[in-house]
């Protein structure tokens, strides 16, 4: 795969059988700090636990990790990720987060494990299909919603997988996404989640739902 640039600078990878890039032109990092942290409001949780499904190039975990360390915290995070991506390749991927690079570099010795921990907190990788992979009940104060779009990877985004989502996520917690898809946002609403629609990057919205109250089953 061939290294993309996005608009603020950092790096991508189209994937050549989705035929999409991991994250889009106008920004991975931008993406992963305007979406996925702000919107599910990671970057102000005192204890956060982050579900993750579609794990790639880790740049959401890093950027998750790069806060986290920032304001003195402890970040724990589960991903789900069906293809992990060779050491060599991510090593590519470099980021412009000092304190995150340093962990990320330790992380790379020993991947891919499943667990990976320090006085930062902890990552677990949970590798194969989303739908299934054994996901904690009312574990995670947020969700990121990140693999590859509907319509390349409408598995990751069905009714069964999103209602395991709003299982493992805690009361109130927030799931984030890109996809504004109108099924998408159907189904989600219909497993449990207060749907809201947000101003997007690149795209005119993007969609976070809230956990109301405790999830059936």
């Amino acid at each position: 795969m061939d290294l993309l640039h996005t608009q603020d600078g950092t790096p991508t990878l189209l994937h050549p059988v989705y035929g999409e890039a991991y994250h889009p032109r106008q920004g991975a990092l931008l993406q992963a700090r305007r979406l996925y942290l702000e919107q599910t409001r990671t970057h102000l949780h005192p204890a956060p636990r982050v579900l993750e499904v579609g794990l790639g190039l880790l740049v959401n975990f890093r950027a998750s990790l790069e806060s986290a360390l920032l304001r003195g915290v402890r970040l724990r995070y589960l991903a789900v990720e069906r293809e992990p991506l060779p050491g060599e390749l991510l090593a590519r991927v470099r980021l412009p987060l000092p304190l995150a690079e340093e962990v990320f570099q330790d992380i790379l010795g020993r991947w891919p494990a499943e667990r990976f921990a320090g006085p930062w907190g902890e990552l677990r990788v949970l590798f194969g299909d989303v739908r299934e992979v054994q996901l904690p009940r009312l574990w995670a104060t947020a969700v990121y919603l990140d693999p590859f779009s509907p319509r390349a990877n409408p598995e990751a985004w069905s009714p069964f997988v999103l209602r395991a989502l709003r299982r493992a996520l805690r009361p109130g917690g927030r799931l984030a996404t890109y996809s504004a898809q109108g099924a998408f946002r159907r189904a989600l609403k219909e497993a449990g989640f207060a749907l809201h629609r947000v101003p997007g990057v690149g795209k005119r919205e993007w969609t976070v739902g809230i956990g109301r109250g405790v999830p059936p089953g």
